[in-house]
């Protein structure tokens, strides 16, 4: 068991945990910690908590202090540095003739490292880059290459349903989605209808996959027979989000019902057994 609070370095990023050691901190505190890639600026977003062995990656980092006013100004300076880190590079890979996307750059809380973050098709020959550009930075230069659902959370934008991308405001981590969650959620399988600006299926397709599947279980399966108030009819659609059963009645009326109003009428229980004829 270790006692660990929860840090995020970014708006959108994955939650990582600390050791606090001594150190009063607290939820929405800005501080300094030490990590694998040196000494970082971060916010928490998790307050002190126990957690087992296998929750944490060893060895447990530390918190090294709360931040003060002079780090927050060190990290506006490194922002500012690595826009011109970032027209520096755009020179150099046409210089060099690069086929690859520069995506963002970002330097260190230190100063020890810059990061450029890229995309590109295949693998990319960039050891004369990374030469010039530590010879003009003076530091260690790291290039990343990511994929497209990276880059679009580093850039953000306004998804298809006309909000901020779900996963540069709040998704931590990428979760695997899949085309069945969209048949589950009775969605269109156009392409256009259901990828993101990434062009990759939503992410909204997975963490709303679970709220779908507890509604479905309310609901009977298309298909079946039931009995209604008025007469038999056969479920030849469901609105799941607002919980109604679209039923092709015997003579032919297309009549839609609450899941209430099954319930009332005995066709169907909240255990999902359906009353067939």
């Amino acid at each position: 068991m270790h006692q660990v609070v929860g840090v995020r370095f970014k708006k959108a990023g994955k939650i990582y945990y600390f050791s606090p050691e001594d150190i009063d901190v607290q939820k929405g505190e800005l501080v300094i910690v030490e990590t694998a890639r040196g000494i970082e600026y971060g916010k928490v977003v998790i307050g002190k908590k126990i957690v087992d062995d296998q929750d944490v990656v060893f060895p447990l980092k530390k918190v090294v202090r709360i931040a003060n006013e002079k780090d927050k100004t060190t990290v506006e300076e490194n922002k500012v540095a690595a826009k011109e880190a970032f027209t520096v590079c755009l020179e150099k890979i046409e210089e060099h003739t690069l086929d690859m996307k520069l995506v963002d750059v970002e330097y260190t809380f230190d100063r020890n490292k810059v990061l450029f973050y890229f995309t590109a098709d295949g693998r990319i020959d960039f050891r004369e880059l990374v030469k010039d550009l530590a010879a003009i930075f003076r530091t260690r230069i790291e290039l990343r290459q990511i994929g497209v659902r990276d880059e679009a959370k580093m850039l953000g934008g306004i998804g298809p349903c006309g909000r901020v991308l779900c996963c540069s405001s709040f998704l931590g981590d990428f979760e695997p989605v899949s085309i069945k969650m969209a048949k589950d959620q009775s969605l269109s399988l156009n392409p256009t209808k259901i990828s993101g600006l990434c062009g990759r299926l939503m992410c909204c397709l997975k963490y709303e996959n679970d709220n779908y599947e507890n509604a479905k279980q309310e609901l009977p399966d298309i298909g079946k027979t039931i009995q209604t108030v008025h007469g038999k009819g056969r479920v030849i659609g469901l609105n799941i989000l607002e919980q109604l059963v679209q039923v092709e009645l015997v003579d032919e009326r297309i009549m839609e019902y609450t899941i209430d109003e099954l319930m009332n009428n005995g066709a169907i229980t909240t255990h999902t057994t359906n009353i067939e004829v």
